[in-house]
């Protein structure tokens, strides 16, 4: 996907001020069997449990650089963007996420009742009662918090970018393949951690109903890179990837909510070294 959008992306100008080069769909496809699909053109060891903190935070609810801290996500995940200026653009307190984050979204999306829907928990029980349905999806796009325009305030820091899952269960071979949507993709930075936690999701979701992740399928909308990255993607691009790693989730947990980084065991990892990538704020 990096060679593709170097040598066929168009190259546009975002809110960041830092110029893009961007194709607009691409799908990578990650059987589990082959091992789990830790990048290894780069060393992303201690990204590993960063990342998994950042999702499991969002699976619990968390919408704010606090909460998300308390599940194991590092500040500097998002610490730029909620700053007190940045958030205060959204009419938002200094730290928040907003009502349209992912934490939001996921764990209480807005009714007409007013009463907090939890998408993760109902999708669940609809998967254990009803496994062949074909509707097992979760978003984190609220529309009246992500749409901005003169008599709208969006209502969130970073509009989603990732976390529309569809999920299809497989009751005759216990098997499951997540097929999840990125809208945009800083594809350096940000798409190795999405595809970490989102294998990681399968992994987590199998093991709660008995069943064992098999694939995971990643569609992109948005795929670029900044100009600013360039140098680094010339640099992944010379490297040869190496055989991707094992992990292993602790068999103790029975409850997807209850999952926390301590519980993922990384081995088999031997990446090329780490690199510094810059990043688009």
């Amino acid at each position: 996907m990096l060679e593709r959008i170097m040598n066929e992306g168009r190259d546009m100008m975002p809110i960041h001020g830092i110029g893009a080069r961007s194709i607009v769909g691409h799908q990578i496809r990650y059987n589990l069997e082959n091992g789990f699909p830790l990048m290894t053109e780069r060393d992303l060891a201690k990204t590993f449990p960063g990342a998994l903190g950042e999702h499991i935070g969002f699976l619990n609810g968390a919408r704010t650089l606090e909460d998300l801290k308390k599940y194991g996500m590092p500040a500097i995940f998002w610490d730029r963007w909620v700053t007190k200026e940045k958030c205060e653009v959204f009419g938002l307190p200094e730290g928040d996420l907003g009502d349209g984050s992912y934490g939001a979204a996921w764990a209480s999306f807005p009714t007409k009742d007013g009463t907090p829907f939890n998408q993760i928990a109902h999708v669940i029980q609809q998967i254990q009662e009803r496994p062949y349905l074909r509707t097992h999806f979760v978003s984190p796009w609220i529309p009246q918090y992500t749409l901005q325009h003169e008599g709208l305030t969006r209502k969130v820091v970073v509009a989603p970018c990732h976390g529309w899952i569809h999920i299809f269960t497989y009751p005759d071979t216990k098997e499951i393949t997540i097929h999840h949507f990125q809208r945009s993709a800083d594809v350096p930075i940000g798409v190795v951690s999405n595809i970490v936690q989102y294998a990681a999701f399968g992994m987590m979701l199998a093991q709660v109903i008995g069943y064992t992740m098999k694939e995971l399928v990643h569609t992109f909308s948005d795929a670029h890179i900044y100009h600013n990255q360039f140098d680094s993607v010339k640099e992944l691009l010379a490297r040869d990837p190496r055989p991707f790693p094992t992990v292993t989730l602790d068999p103790s947990i029975k409850n997807i909510f209850d999952f926390r980084p301590t519980h993922f065991s990384l081995s088999d990892y031997e990446p090329h070294p780490k690199m510094v990538i810059p990043t688009a704020i």
